[in-house]
């Protein structure tokens, strides 16, 4: 008796771990993981100072917005925290949270901040940046 009630118990466990049904990826996820790459991808540029890798990746304005900062810098640290993604039509909104460290002439100035980079088209481009802007020199 003790047998049956124990081969019972292990045929249940065995049944119970078959093979769990695999959730396919909504296409929101996946916009919002191309948003996550785009900003990424630009914030890399921007720090590598390669100006194609920004035209390839934004709009004409976005390209504007992002390189609108008028003074020289040696190098800028710029670290992106996505918080919140809002798909509108063809519109993507990306909410980051961004902190920057820039240093020019022996000088270190950092910053810090929250944007809203709106993204367009197939794939992704940033278009528009709202908000306080991570790309432009901090005024200290």
């Amino acid at each position: 008796m003790k047998r049956l009630i124990l081969l019972l118990i292990m045929a249940a466990v065995l049944v119970s771990c078959g093979k769990k049904e695999v959730k396919q990826v909504s296409l929101e996820s996946k916009t919002s993981q191309e948003a996550f790459a785009l900003a990424e991808t630009v914030r890399a540029a921007f720090v590598n100072k390669d100006l194609a890798a920004l035209k390839n990746n934004s709009t004409e304005e976005g390209y504007k917005n992002i390189t609108a900062t008028k003074k020289a810098f040696d190098t800028a640290d710029l670290a992106f925290t996505p918080r919140w993604v809002e798909i509108e039509g063809s519109q993507v909104l990306l909410n980051v949270t961004w902190k920057s460290v820039w240093a020019s002439a022996g000088r270190s100035v950092s910053d810090r901040g929250m944007a809203v980079f709106v993204m367009e088209g197939r794939p992704l481009k940033l278009s528009k940046i709202l908000r306080a802007n991570p790309f432009l020199y901090p005024e200290q």
